[in-house]
């Protein structure tokens, strides 16, 4: 069975990527490598809203099935070449289409090295896309990891400040992380009866009249386990906390924002974090929910008490930050707890569960990608212009940039979660949907979008109202010159802010996606 369109979906960034790095040559070489690659995004962009599109909701399941039985020519690998979409994985893949669009549109100013850096972005996006559709378990991680090289050398070599340390920063947490997978991975792999690494199950219609694959979750149900399946929860559950990342494994964060380039961080916030929410629900819900001797619901309270201390701490931390990029940065700390929250909604047994909370996680994944890859990417626009990201020396922006003021605006108010925009959507449903299973842990949590809006409007005050400060400050001369947005800004802008409108007013257009993929995840 092959559909074929998920594998040109995952691996035409790649290919054009090598193709760049190949032969790209002349004089205008720089210029013809930003659009191409910009092109590249675009034509993937598009395929990804096909995959969307194309997902048949009624039918539901598994879709769009690439499938080879042994794509690796060992048999004791028990491994295959698997790629498919489903409710949950299809929103997903359409948020990697629009930030890798706005990503690379976002680059046009890179002047170093441009054939490696778009090179390396790329080859970023193909790692996030393979991550979303992998239903091989080997493959995901294959995948999960392989983004750790793009990542480090964007960091390291277009970054600003303590490049190389936050880069390095970055690739030991989620490498160590990555480890904890690996070992979860053994422990599966070497329990007797477990017979694939398929992450679902696939009936024989789906793929074409072949044999029907049994995934992990029905097999570990009816397994006795080598190892604990607490243990194996929570080797996975370790490697998913640090890239999502929850508090306290979450100090390499800031740094890699605050050091990368624009674009990096778009992908960085909008994307990348976002694997870890989706390995969650994919893997820790789906694989842990019938276990002998442990379940994701023995350990549910837990989760929810760890997200409102994220929630929390992440606001609190937050409040306290200077730096336009780092505050944006440590709100996404907070912010991801509410995924852990809305995870907690599972609840104390499967009479308890609350799908409404899982949905919600999984549309707080899609909302902060859009609203926090917007955020920094009017950071960088006004950064380009200002020539620096301290708070105490802006002010009086939006009279020398209002499209840069407004969008920004749209951006954290859509983060503290005003009505109409994305972001209520999805945290009040996490709010009321985790408020039935866990309600001390949600009220505490709910505390974290007064501190949104504190912090929030604390920025938005200070950098674009009110006066500029005289000293420090701008200089007259660089306040006088300032300019706004041009065309070729607004369209990776306008690109992030439309989700954030639409799934607002709209919000079913995702929920219902979602709610299928949910349904078929719990067992």
């Amino acid at each position: 069975m092959f559909d074929g369109l998920l594998t040109i979906t995952v691996f035409l960034p790649a290919a054009v990527a090598i193709l760049v790095a190949l032969f790209a040559r002349g004089k205008n070489a720089d210029q013809q490598i930003r659009w191409v690659s910009i092109g590249a995004t675009l034509v993937t962009f598009a395929l990804t809203i096909l995959v969307f599109v194309g997902y048949d909701q009624d039918a539901g399941g598994i879709q769009m099935i690439d499938y080879f039985e042994r794509w690796i020519p060992i048999d004791a690998l028990r491994s295959s070449y698997l790629l498919g979409v489903d409710g949950l994985s299809a929103p997903l893949v359409l948020l990697t289409g629009i930030l890798g669009f706005a990503a690379a549109l976002g680059s046009w100013r890179i002047k170093k090295r441009v054939r490696e850096y778009f090179m390396w972005l790329l080859l970023l996006q193909t790692a996030v896309l393979g991550v979303f559709v992998s239903l091989d378990l080997l493959l995901f991680f294959i995948f999960f990891e392989f983004e750790l090289i793009p990542m480090f050398m964007l960091i390291a070599i277009w970054g600003s400040g303590r490049p190389r340390y936050s880069a390095m920063k970055f690739v030991l947490f989620t490498l160590a992380g990555g480890a904890f997978m690996l070992v979860g991975i053994l422990a599966i792999y070497v329990t007797p009866g477990v017979n694939t690494l398929a992450m679902v199950s696939i009936p024989s219609e789906a793929l074409g009249g072949a044999a029907a694959i049994v995934g992990i979750p029905e097999l570990m149900a009816a397994a006795d386990l080598v190892v604990p399946a607490a243990l194996i929860f929570g080797f996975f559950f370790i490697a998913f906390a640090v890239k999502l990342p929850l508090w306290p494994v979450h100090s390499w964060l800031p740094d890699a924002h605050t050091d990368a380039p624009t674009a990096v961080s778009v992908m960085l916030a909008g994307v990348l974090l976002k694997m870890a929410g989706y390995g969650l629900l994919r893997i820790n819900l789906g694989f842990f929910q019938e276990t002998k001797g442990f379940t994701i619901h023995d350990v549910s309270g837990y989760l929810a008490m760890l997200a409102a201390v994220s929630v929390i701490y992440g606001g609190i931390i937050t409040i306290r930050q200077t730096d336009m990029k780092r505050l944006i940065a440590y709100s996404s700390i907070s912010h991801m707890g509410f995924v852990l929250l809305g995870v907690a909604a599972v609840g104390s047994s499967a009479a308890h569960t609350s799908t409404a909370g899982l949905n919600g996680a999984a549309l707080q994944m899609f909302t902060h990608g859009t609203i926090t890859g917007l955020a920094f990417l009017m950071v960088g626009l006004t950064y380009d212009r200002t020539h620096t990201r301290h708070i105490p020396h802006l002010g009086g922006l939006w009279k020398k940039m209002p499209l840069i003021a407004i969008f920004f605006i749209i951006a954290g108010f859509g983060s503290l979660g005003l009505p109409m925009l994305s972001g209520f959507v999805s945290e009040i449903m996490v709010f009321l949907g985790t408020f039935s299973v866990w309600p001390t842990a949600t009220s505490v949590a709910a505390f974290g979008v007064v501190l949104a809006a504190g912090y929030t409007l604390w920025m938005v005050q200070r950098t674009f109202f009110g006066e500029r400060p005289v000293t420090p400050g701008l200089s007259d001369e660089v306040y006088d010159n300032l300019e706004d947005a041009n065309w070729v800004d607004m369209i990776p802008v306008i690109a992030l802010a439309a989700p954030i409108f639409i799934v607002g007013i709209w919000p079913s257009v995702i929920t219902d996606m979602f709610d299928i993929g949910i349904q078929a995840v719990l067992r």
